[in-house]
């Protein structure tokens, strides 16, 4: 999953947001320097990973991308799941996507010294161009994965995934809402212990 999904499914603790959201930045098991809530954030997201990069429908998806986009497949099957996410907004949320992103955006403002430097670079980017609502619009799916491509370490073709996801949409769209659901049971059970 990708930001807009990691983010949703850190109900509403600060801490536990704000570690989901910097997770990728924390290398290895030494994050004892955040605060607790932070802490179980990042191990929060290291779990949605793990259910996600394991799950069968997920590599349903993920397989039929790897023919053209290779070892970038898996991170073009989380852009097109929060795609479906905030499509989809109103099924999963009582608060409108706009007021959610923004409420995210002041939360990430608020808890910006507590960044690693790659993840408050990304930060500034997401508020600056409002990423978290632009996944909701095949043209702000088309802007991160321009964006993506040209980050990338080696040749990705991401730029030209939208093309992908518009063949293939309602497939895609099933998926995730097969998929999603239990993502969404298994972290709520997660969050309880």
């Amino acid at each position: 999953m990708n930001f807009l999904s990691h983010l949703y499914l850190s109900g509403d603790s600060e801490g536990i947001i704000i570690g989901n959201f910097i997770a990728d930045s924390v290398k290895g098991s030494n994050f004892s320097h955040f605060p607790e809530d932070v802490q179980k954030g990042i191990i929060l997201h290291r779990k949605i990973d793990t259910f996600t990069d394991t799950h069968s429908v997920v590599e349903l998806s993920k397989e039929r991308l790897r023919g053209n986009y290779k070892k970038y497949a898996g991170v073009i099957v989380d852009i097109y799941y929060d795609h479906f996410l905030a499509k989809n907004w109103k099924n999963y949320s009582t608060i409108g996507l706009e007021q959610y992103t923004q409420w995210i955006y002041n939360l990430v403002r608020l808890h910006y010294p507590l960044l690693p430097e790659k993840s408050a670079q990304f930060a500034n980017y997401m508020i600056q161009y409002n990423i978290l609502f632009q996944y909701s619009r095949i043209e702000g799916v088309q802007q991160v994965f321009n964006g993506m491509a040209r980050r990338a370490a080696f040749q990705s073709n991401m730029e030209y995934a939208v093309k992908d996801l518009q063949e293939n949409y309602l497939l895609f769209e099933e998926e995730f809402k097969l998929f999603f659901p239990e993502l969404e049971a298994y972290i709520s059970e997660e969050l309880k212990k």
